[in-house]
């Protein structure tokens, strides 16, 4: 269920739900096209559709599609003070939710998490194949960046530079693969707090809050909004994983989308297991304030979006 805000600061009362239905629709068209155009391309090269069906598979109709929403609220955000560039939001927005796919096609593999259910129907491993699983995550990570590198002059050279570095940096060792190398290391291990809030700062922060990053970079935000945006990325993205622990250990299947209770069942360290439920809860309020406190501080006059999913994050149900 998506938590009704208002935007009292603002002039006018900000509508939360029609704001995220229209970027919903817009980015889910959006890849839509991006995938039946890497089709087409995959056509004319004989590539096998054993390839194109499970990366549309990994990617459309599921999801909550909250990186892709982070990027065009963080666009808004700026493009008053900045220099906006719908173009490269969008595709920016579309990029970012490519790579989440891809990580979540080879984390569910039986060499990682080993899960079945993702976004309420078997995961691609278990439709396709191990094989196509893999080379689909593969080819969806490639695409990403193809999205960032547009051939026409509707993104500008230094921001696909920016975007690009952005995403790298965010997905690879010292960001959510890094994050991914600890989780598979700490099964069965008592983690401290601060080990286990390293972990996830890598695993799932770290996308998060690039998410953000590059909203803002595709509207060539300054620096000093680029460094509050990070504070903000930065504690939105912990919040996520310590409510995502939250309801690992309080939801159930259906309403997750996904398998409950695995986290217990294969000895991870989670913010429940180490703190508590209580205090875990009160954590990811905590949070949730650190990430109002940096907006507060920017008085941007359109931050709307990014509060509104602030709250959606620790407030959600799955």
């Amino acid at each position: 269920m998506v938590p009704s805000y208002t935007a009292t600061h603002a002039n006018a009362a900000f509508d939360f739900t029609a704001w995220m239905q229209m970027q919903l629709t817009d980015v889910e068209k959006a890849l839509d096209a991006f995938l039946l155009a890497s089709a087409h391309r995959a056509d004319e090269q004989d590539a096998p559709a054993s390839l194109i069906d499970p990366m549309r598979y990994a990617v459309l109709d599921g999801g909550k599609r909250l990186r892709p929403l982070l990027v065009l609220a963080a666009h808004d955000a700026v493009a008053s003070s900045g220099t906006p560039c719908a173009a490269a939001a969008m595709r920016a927005a579309c990029a970012v939710e490519l790579i989440h796919a891809y990580s979540l096609v080879h984390d569910d593999m039986p060499c990682m998490d080993n899960d079945v259910l993702r976004r309420g129907k078997p995961t691609v491993h278990v439709q396709y194949g191990e094989a196509s699983a893999l080379l689909a995550g593969d080819a969806l990570q490639a695409l990403a960046f193809e999205l960032l590198t547009p051939q026409d002059t509707s993104v500008p050279a230094i921001v696909q530079a920016q975007l690009c570095a952005l995403l790298a940096r965010a997905a690879g060792c010292a960001g959510m693969a890094g994050g991914q190398a600890i989780d598979l290391a700490s099964v069965g291990v008592k983690l401290s707090q601060s080990t286990l809030r390293h972990m996830h700062q890598l695993k799932t922060g770290a996308l998060l809050k690039g998410s953000v990053l590059m909203g803002a970079a595709s509207a060539q935000a300054d620096d000093t909004v680029l460094q509050a945006l990070a504070v903000y990325g930065e504690a939105l993205g912990l919040a996520f994983q310590v409510v995502d622990d939250i309801l690992d250990a309080t939801a159930d299947s259906a309403t997750l989308g996904k398998t409950a209770g695995k986290d217990a069942l294969q000895e991870k360290p989670t913010y429940v297991s180490i703190m508590g439920l209580e205090a875990s809860q009160a954590y990811a309020a905590g949070l949730l304030q650190q990430a109002l406190n940096a907006l507060d501080g920017l008085a941007l006059p359109h931050d709307d979006g990014l509060r509104a999913l602030a709250h959606m994050v620790v407030h959600r149900a799955s």
